[in-house]
């Protein structure tokens, strides 16, 4: 007799994508059938995003109310409404592997998706806008015109671009630095001094998103890395293949995988750890590529020395003591737990950090933004992810903070733009990270 749900921790299976199984229609089919059926008597999930009220709508609404009514065809707005936000697997679902049931939903979600790419059934502007290198180095390059271009209030150009593209008039796009983090950290490091002795030593993963639209993330991390006695180097050899991974292109994701792995454990051979500066580009490396690559051991060696930022400078705080100085900040500060902050099964690591801050009001956060990637900037799924978004910036502009922070740039982007309290200092959200450098007026 089967047990009914789970108290154990959630195992994830490797993503086998290349068994001849992974993508066979029937056998794809038959999976969705069986994990759909399991959601449909347990509906614990409801809430989480509009991935399930769609497939509990299209069941109620069946002919005799059970997925075996349901046509084929009825699965695909279920997963296209999915973000891969991993919460429904971590946080919800108590079915999740060890327990016999087995479902994985996302990573289901994933594979149908693949399959949609070998029918070429997936739309063209996501997956451009996934080769974030070739964008972002263009974007760098003419900041100031893009910049002034794709600015939300720039109508008639947004109006062209949405014609063109299909990318929402009314969203707010990421913008671009005038410089790379890579050229202000060679242009720089030898100016920012050490204020205590460590034998610690880290390279900074930047990330594309800090790299290209978001050097104050970098330079924050550099500068509180450097007060608190870490050697610090760089390392950007690319994008860690996330935006790929949202496009169901698990080869490039791989392909990604091991280009960035093979320049990162170069540093990792010289003693170095690796900090990452994006809740999305750390759950990559320490989780997902080792499901897409669990036989490689470059990949579960990277694994095994990468920290998120605010992780780090937890760890520091717990084994030698931060650097003194940090002081008061002007204003409580909000803390958005993003979702894969949260998949990354390691606390809330930015409200432990922020909490080192003298006399801090703090405050968290934690339900999904609803951007996820490109879902919060298309046409077709602006407004759900706007839905999805909008209680969790109530909740936010509830709290009257001064600050929010997010260790997700695209959600404080999105949460930033939903919110409605005045009060709140939303011109850009800002990652812990720069709190922390903020209290110790770095």
């Amino acid at each position: 007799m089967s047990k009914e749900g789970s108290t154990e921790a959630p195992i994830r299976h490797p993503i086998d994508f290349n068994h001849p199984d992974f993508l066979d229609p029937k056998k794809i089919d038959d999976e969705m059938r069986r994990v759909f059926d399991i959601c449909h008597g347990c509906r614990r999930c409801f809430n989480l995003c509009d991935s399930f009220p769609k497939l509990f709508d299209a069941i109620d609404n069946s002919k005799n109310e059970d997925v075996e009514s349901l046509e084929s065809k009825e699965f695909s707005p279920v997963v296209d409404a999915c973000t891969l936000c991993d919460m429904c697997f971590m946080t919800k679902c108590p079915y999740v592997p060890p327990h016999e049931f087995n479902l994985d939903f996302p990573h289901l979600m994933l594979r149908y998706r693949a399959a949609q790419r070998k029918k070429n059934q997936l739309p063209k502007t996501p997956y451009q806008l996934a080769h974030i290198d070739r964008n972002s180095k263009i974007g760098v390059l003419f900041a100031k015109i893009i910049n002034w271009a794709t600015d939300h209030t720039n109508q008639l150009f947004r109006k062209i671009l949405e014609f063109v593209t299909k990318i929402d008039k009314r969203v707010k796009l990421p913008k671009y630095n005038s410089e790379t983090f890579a050229n202000f950290f060679r242009k720089n490091i030898s100016n920012i001094i050490n204020g205590k002795t460590s034998d610690r030593k880290v390279v900074i993963y930047s990330t594309c998103f800090v790299n290209y639209n978001k050097k104050n993330t970098g330079i924050a991390a550099l500068k509180v890395l450097k007060k608190n006695g870490v050697k610090v180097q760089h390392a950007y050899p690319g994008c860690c293949g996330m935006p790929f991974l949202e496009q169901a292109d698990l080869p490039k994701v791989v392909e990604q995988a091991k280009k960035i792995s093979k320049d990162l454990l170069d540093w990792i051979d010289k003693g170095y750890k690796v900090i990452t500066l994006t809740a999305s580009c750390g759950l990559m490396l320490k989780f997902e590529w080792p499901l897409l690559l669990p036989r490689n051991d470059n990949i579960k060696k990277l694994a095994q020395n990468v920290f998120d930022i605010d992780e780090y400078i937890v760890d520091i705080s717990q084994k030698e003591g931060l650097a003194d100085g940090l002081q008061e900040i002007d204003g409580g500060v909000t803390v958005h737990n993003a979702c894969h902050a949260r998949a990354q099964n390691m606390g809330i690591k930015a409200r432990d950090m922020l909490k080192l801050i003298p006399n801090i009001k703090l405050d968290v956060v934690e339900r999904c933004a609803g951007h996820g990637g490109t879902f919060g900037v298309m046409k077709g799924t602006y407004d759900l992810a706007v839905k999805v978004g909008r209680p969790t910036a109530r909740q936010i502009d509830n709290k009257k903070n001064k600050y929010m922070a997010s260790d997700c740039p695209l959600a404080g982007k999105h949460l930033s733009q939903l919110s409605k309290d005045t009060e709140i200092l939303h011109d850009e959200a800002l990652h812990p990270i720069e709190i922390l450098a903020k209290s110790y007026k770095l």
